[in-house]
């Protein structure tokens, strides 16, 4: 690390549990974030200001001035400007040392694997089944970890997917929920603003811990927030040795495209009760 960086990150070197070795390997990590909205927003500027080396940016969507009341990476200048080209330069303002990766696309059963495979781990900032369930079948088909967050209204959960003893979102949820429209969406039931914010702290921390090491990340245990309340609780999950994806018994064993389920817009998906 350069003289300046060390300055930069003096706060970290001063931890033993981080320190010089923790920040070389979080300067060496490469993190792809899915989703450049609600979730997104924190994750990228906590990620970047840690001096993560490379961070990856998938998003296809513009900025719109209904999402400043949440997605803080974005300011009023942004609205219409691709999500990404904002965020990259919103990275850039936070700490010159991190090299952007832009994915102006939208996450597909045939790019998923080719972009994924370029990173260390993602983190799911999505807003949508179709991208959550490709995010997982494809970190299980790679041996990624899945760093995983949700928000609805004033509630949010945050967990740690794929790794190899713990649980994967299918064994969760093991397809899509039906009918369309089951579960709504922001656009439709609302957010608290500063919810993501809390979320997506969260699973910026979930992604340092797991690169510096030694540390007890959320594998095999979902954190819920009730921000209305101000509440928080940890549920035990299990890996299901049925599942679907990381079963003893796979029947997944490629890539699908799932249809949107009437979550388009907004920041939402199913949590648990």
């Amino acid at each position: 690390m350069t003289n300046s960086e060390i300055l930069r990150y003096s706060r970290h070197l001063l931890l033993p549990e981080i320190g010089i070795e923790g920040q070389e390997k979080l300067k060496a990590a490469k993190v792809l974030i899915v989703g450049a909205g609600g979730l997104g927003s924190p994750l990228a500027l906590y990620l970047a200001a840690a001096g993560i080396g490379t961070i990856g940016l998938a998003d296809f969507d513009t900025v719109e001035e209904s999402n400043l009341q949440r997605q803080i990476i974005h300011g009023t200048g942004d609205v219409g400007k691709p999500k990404i080209v904002s965020a990259k330069e919103s990275i850039g303002n936070i700490n010159p040392f991190v090299n952007t990766v832009e994915h102006n696309t939208m996450l597909t059963g045939k790019n998923a694997l080719d972009i994924i495979a370029n990173y260390n781990i993602v983190a799911d900032g999505t807003d949508n089944f179709q991208t959550r369930y490709l995010i997982n079948d494809a970190c299980i088909l790679l041996g990624k970890l899945n760093v995983y967050g949700s928000v609805s209204q004033f509630k949010g959960q945050t967990s740690v997917f794929g790794a190899k003893n713990g649980p994967c979102y299918r064994c969760l949820y093991p397809s899509p929920p039906q009918p369309q429209g089951l579960v709504s969406s922001c656009l439709e039931s609302g957010v608290m603003g500063v919810l993501p914010g809390i979320i997506g702290s969260m699973q910026a921390a979930e992604v340092i811990k797991i690169i510096v090491g030694n540390a007890k990340p959320l594998i095999g245990r979902m954190l819920c927030v009730d921000a209305w309340k101000m509440n928080f609780r940890e549920l035990k999950l299990e890996k299901d040795t049925d599942c679907p994806m990381c079963g003893q018994n796979p029947s997944i064993r490629e890539l699908a495209d799932y249809e949107y389920s009437g979550l388009n817009k907004g920041d939402c998906v199913q949590l648990l009760p």
